[in-house]
């Protein structure tokens, strides 16, 4: 989880900043590291931000938004593990070879790049937040999109 999805949860919550001098010294994968791993250690009501922030962020790549990625995975083949995640059962899990199948290079970088996270992070990353985030956002078995 990048720069750009922390400061967006910071001002949500009001209780969180991405430390700037870090974003210029570290790495990406490494500043990735410290993120998640914070966002890991501290799981409850910051996690939640971050499930509630992947949306909008999704919105931001692809029109359509999460529906529209949900609707490319259900074409591609993955109806089963979709309709897990809207569903009142567990969620079934997605690799991350699967959303490559699916998305496309130019979807991928911008998502990368809102994320602030290098290409390679990105896949990982969403099969990790993916069915939790659209769990999170679809209580009554339908996606609830996000309010603006």
């Amino acid at each position: 989880m990048g720069k750009a999805v922390a400061n967006q949860i910071a001002s949500a919550s009001g209780r969180f900043r991405y430390p700037e001098p870090c974003a210029k010294v570290c790495p990406d994968g490494e500043r990735r590291g410290i993120i998640m791993s914070l966002l890991d250690s501290l799981g409850g009501s910051l996690g939640q931000m971050a499930l509630k922030a992947l949306p909008g962020i999704i919105q931001q790549v692809l029109p359509g938004g999460l529906n529209a990625l949900l609707d490319q995975l259900r074409r591609s083949g993955y109806e089963s593990q979709v309709n897990s995640w809207l569903g009142r059962g567990p969620n079934e899990p997605i690799t991350a070879d699967d959303l490559q199948k699916v998305l496309d290079n130019e979807q991928v970088r911008q998502m990368a790049a809102k994320l602030g996270i290098p290409v390679d992070q990105l896949f990982p990353t969403l099969a990790k937040t993916l069915p939790e985030a659209v769990d999170h956002h679809s209580p009554d078995g339908s996606l609830q999109v996000p309010k603006a």
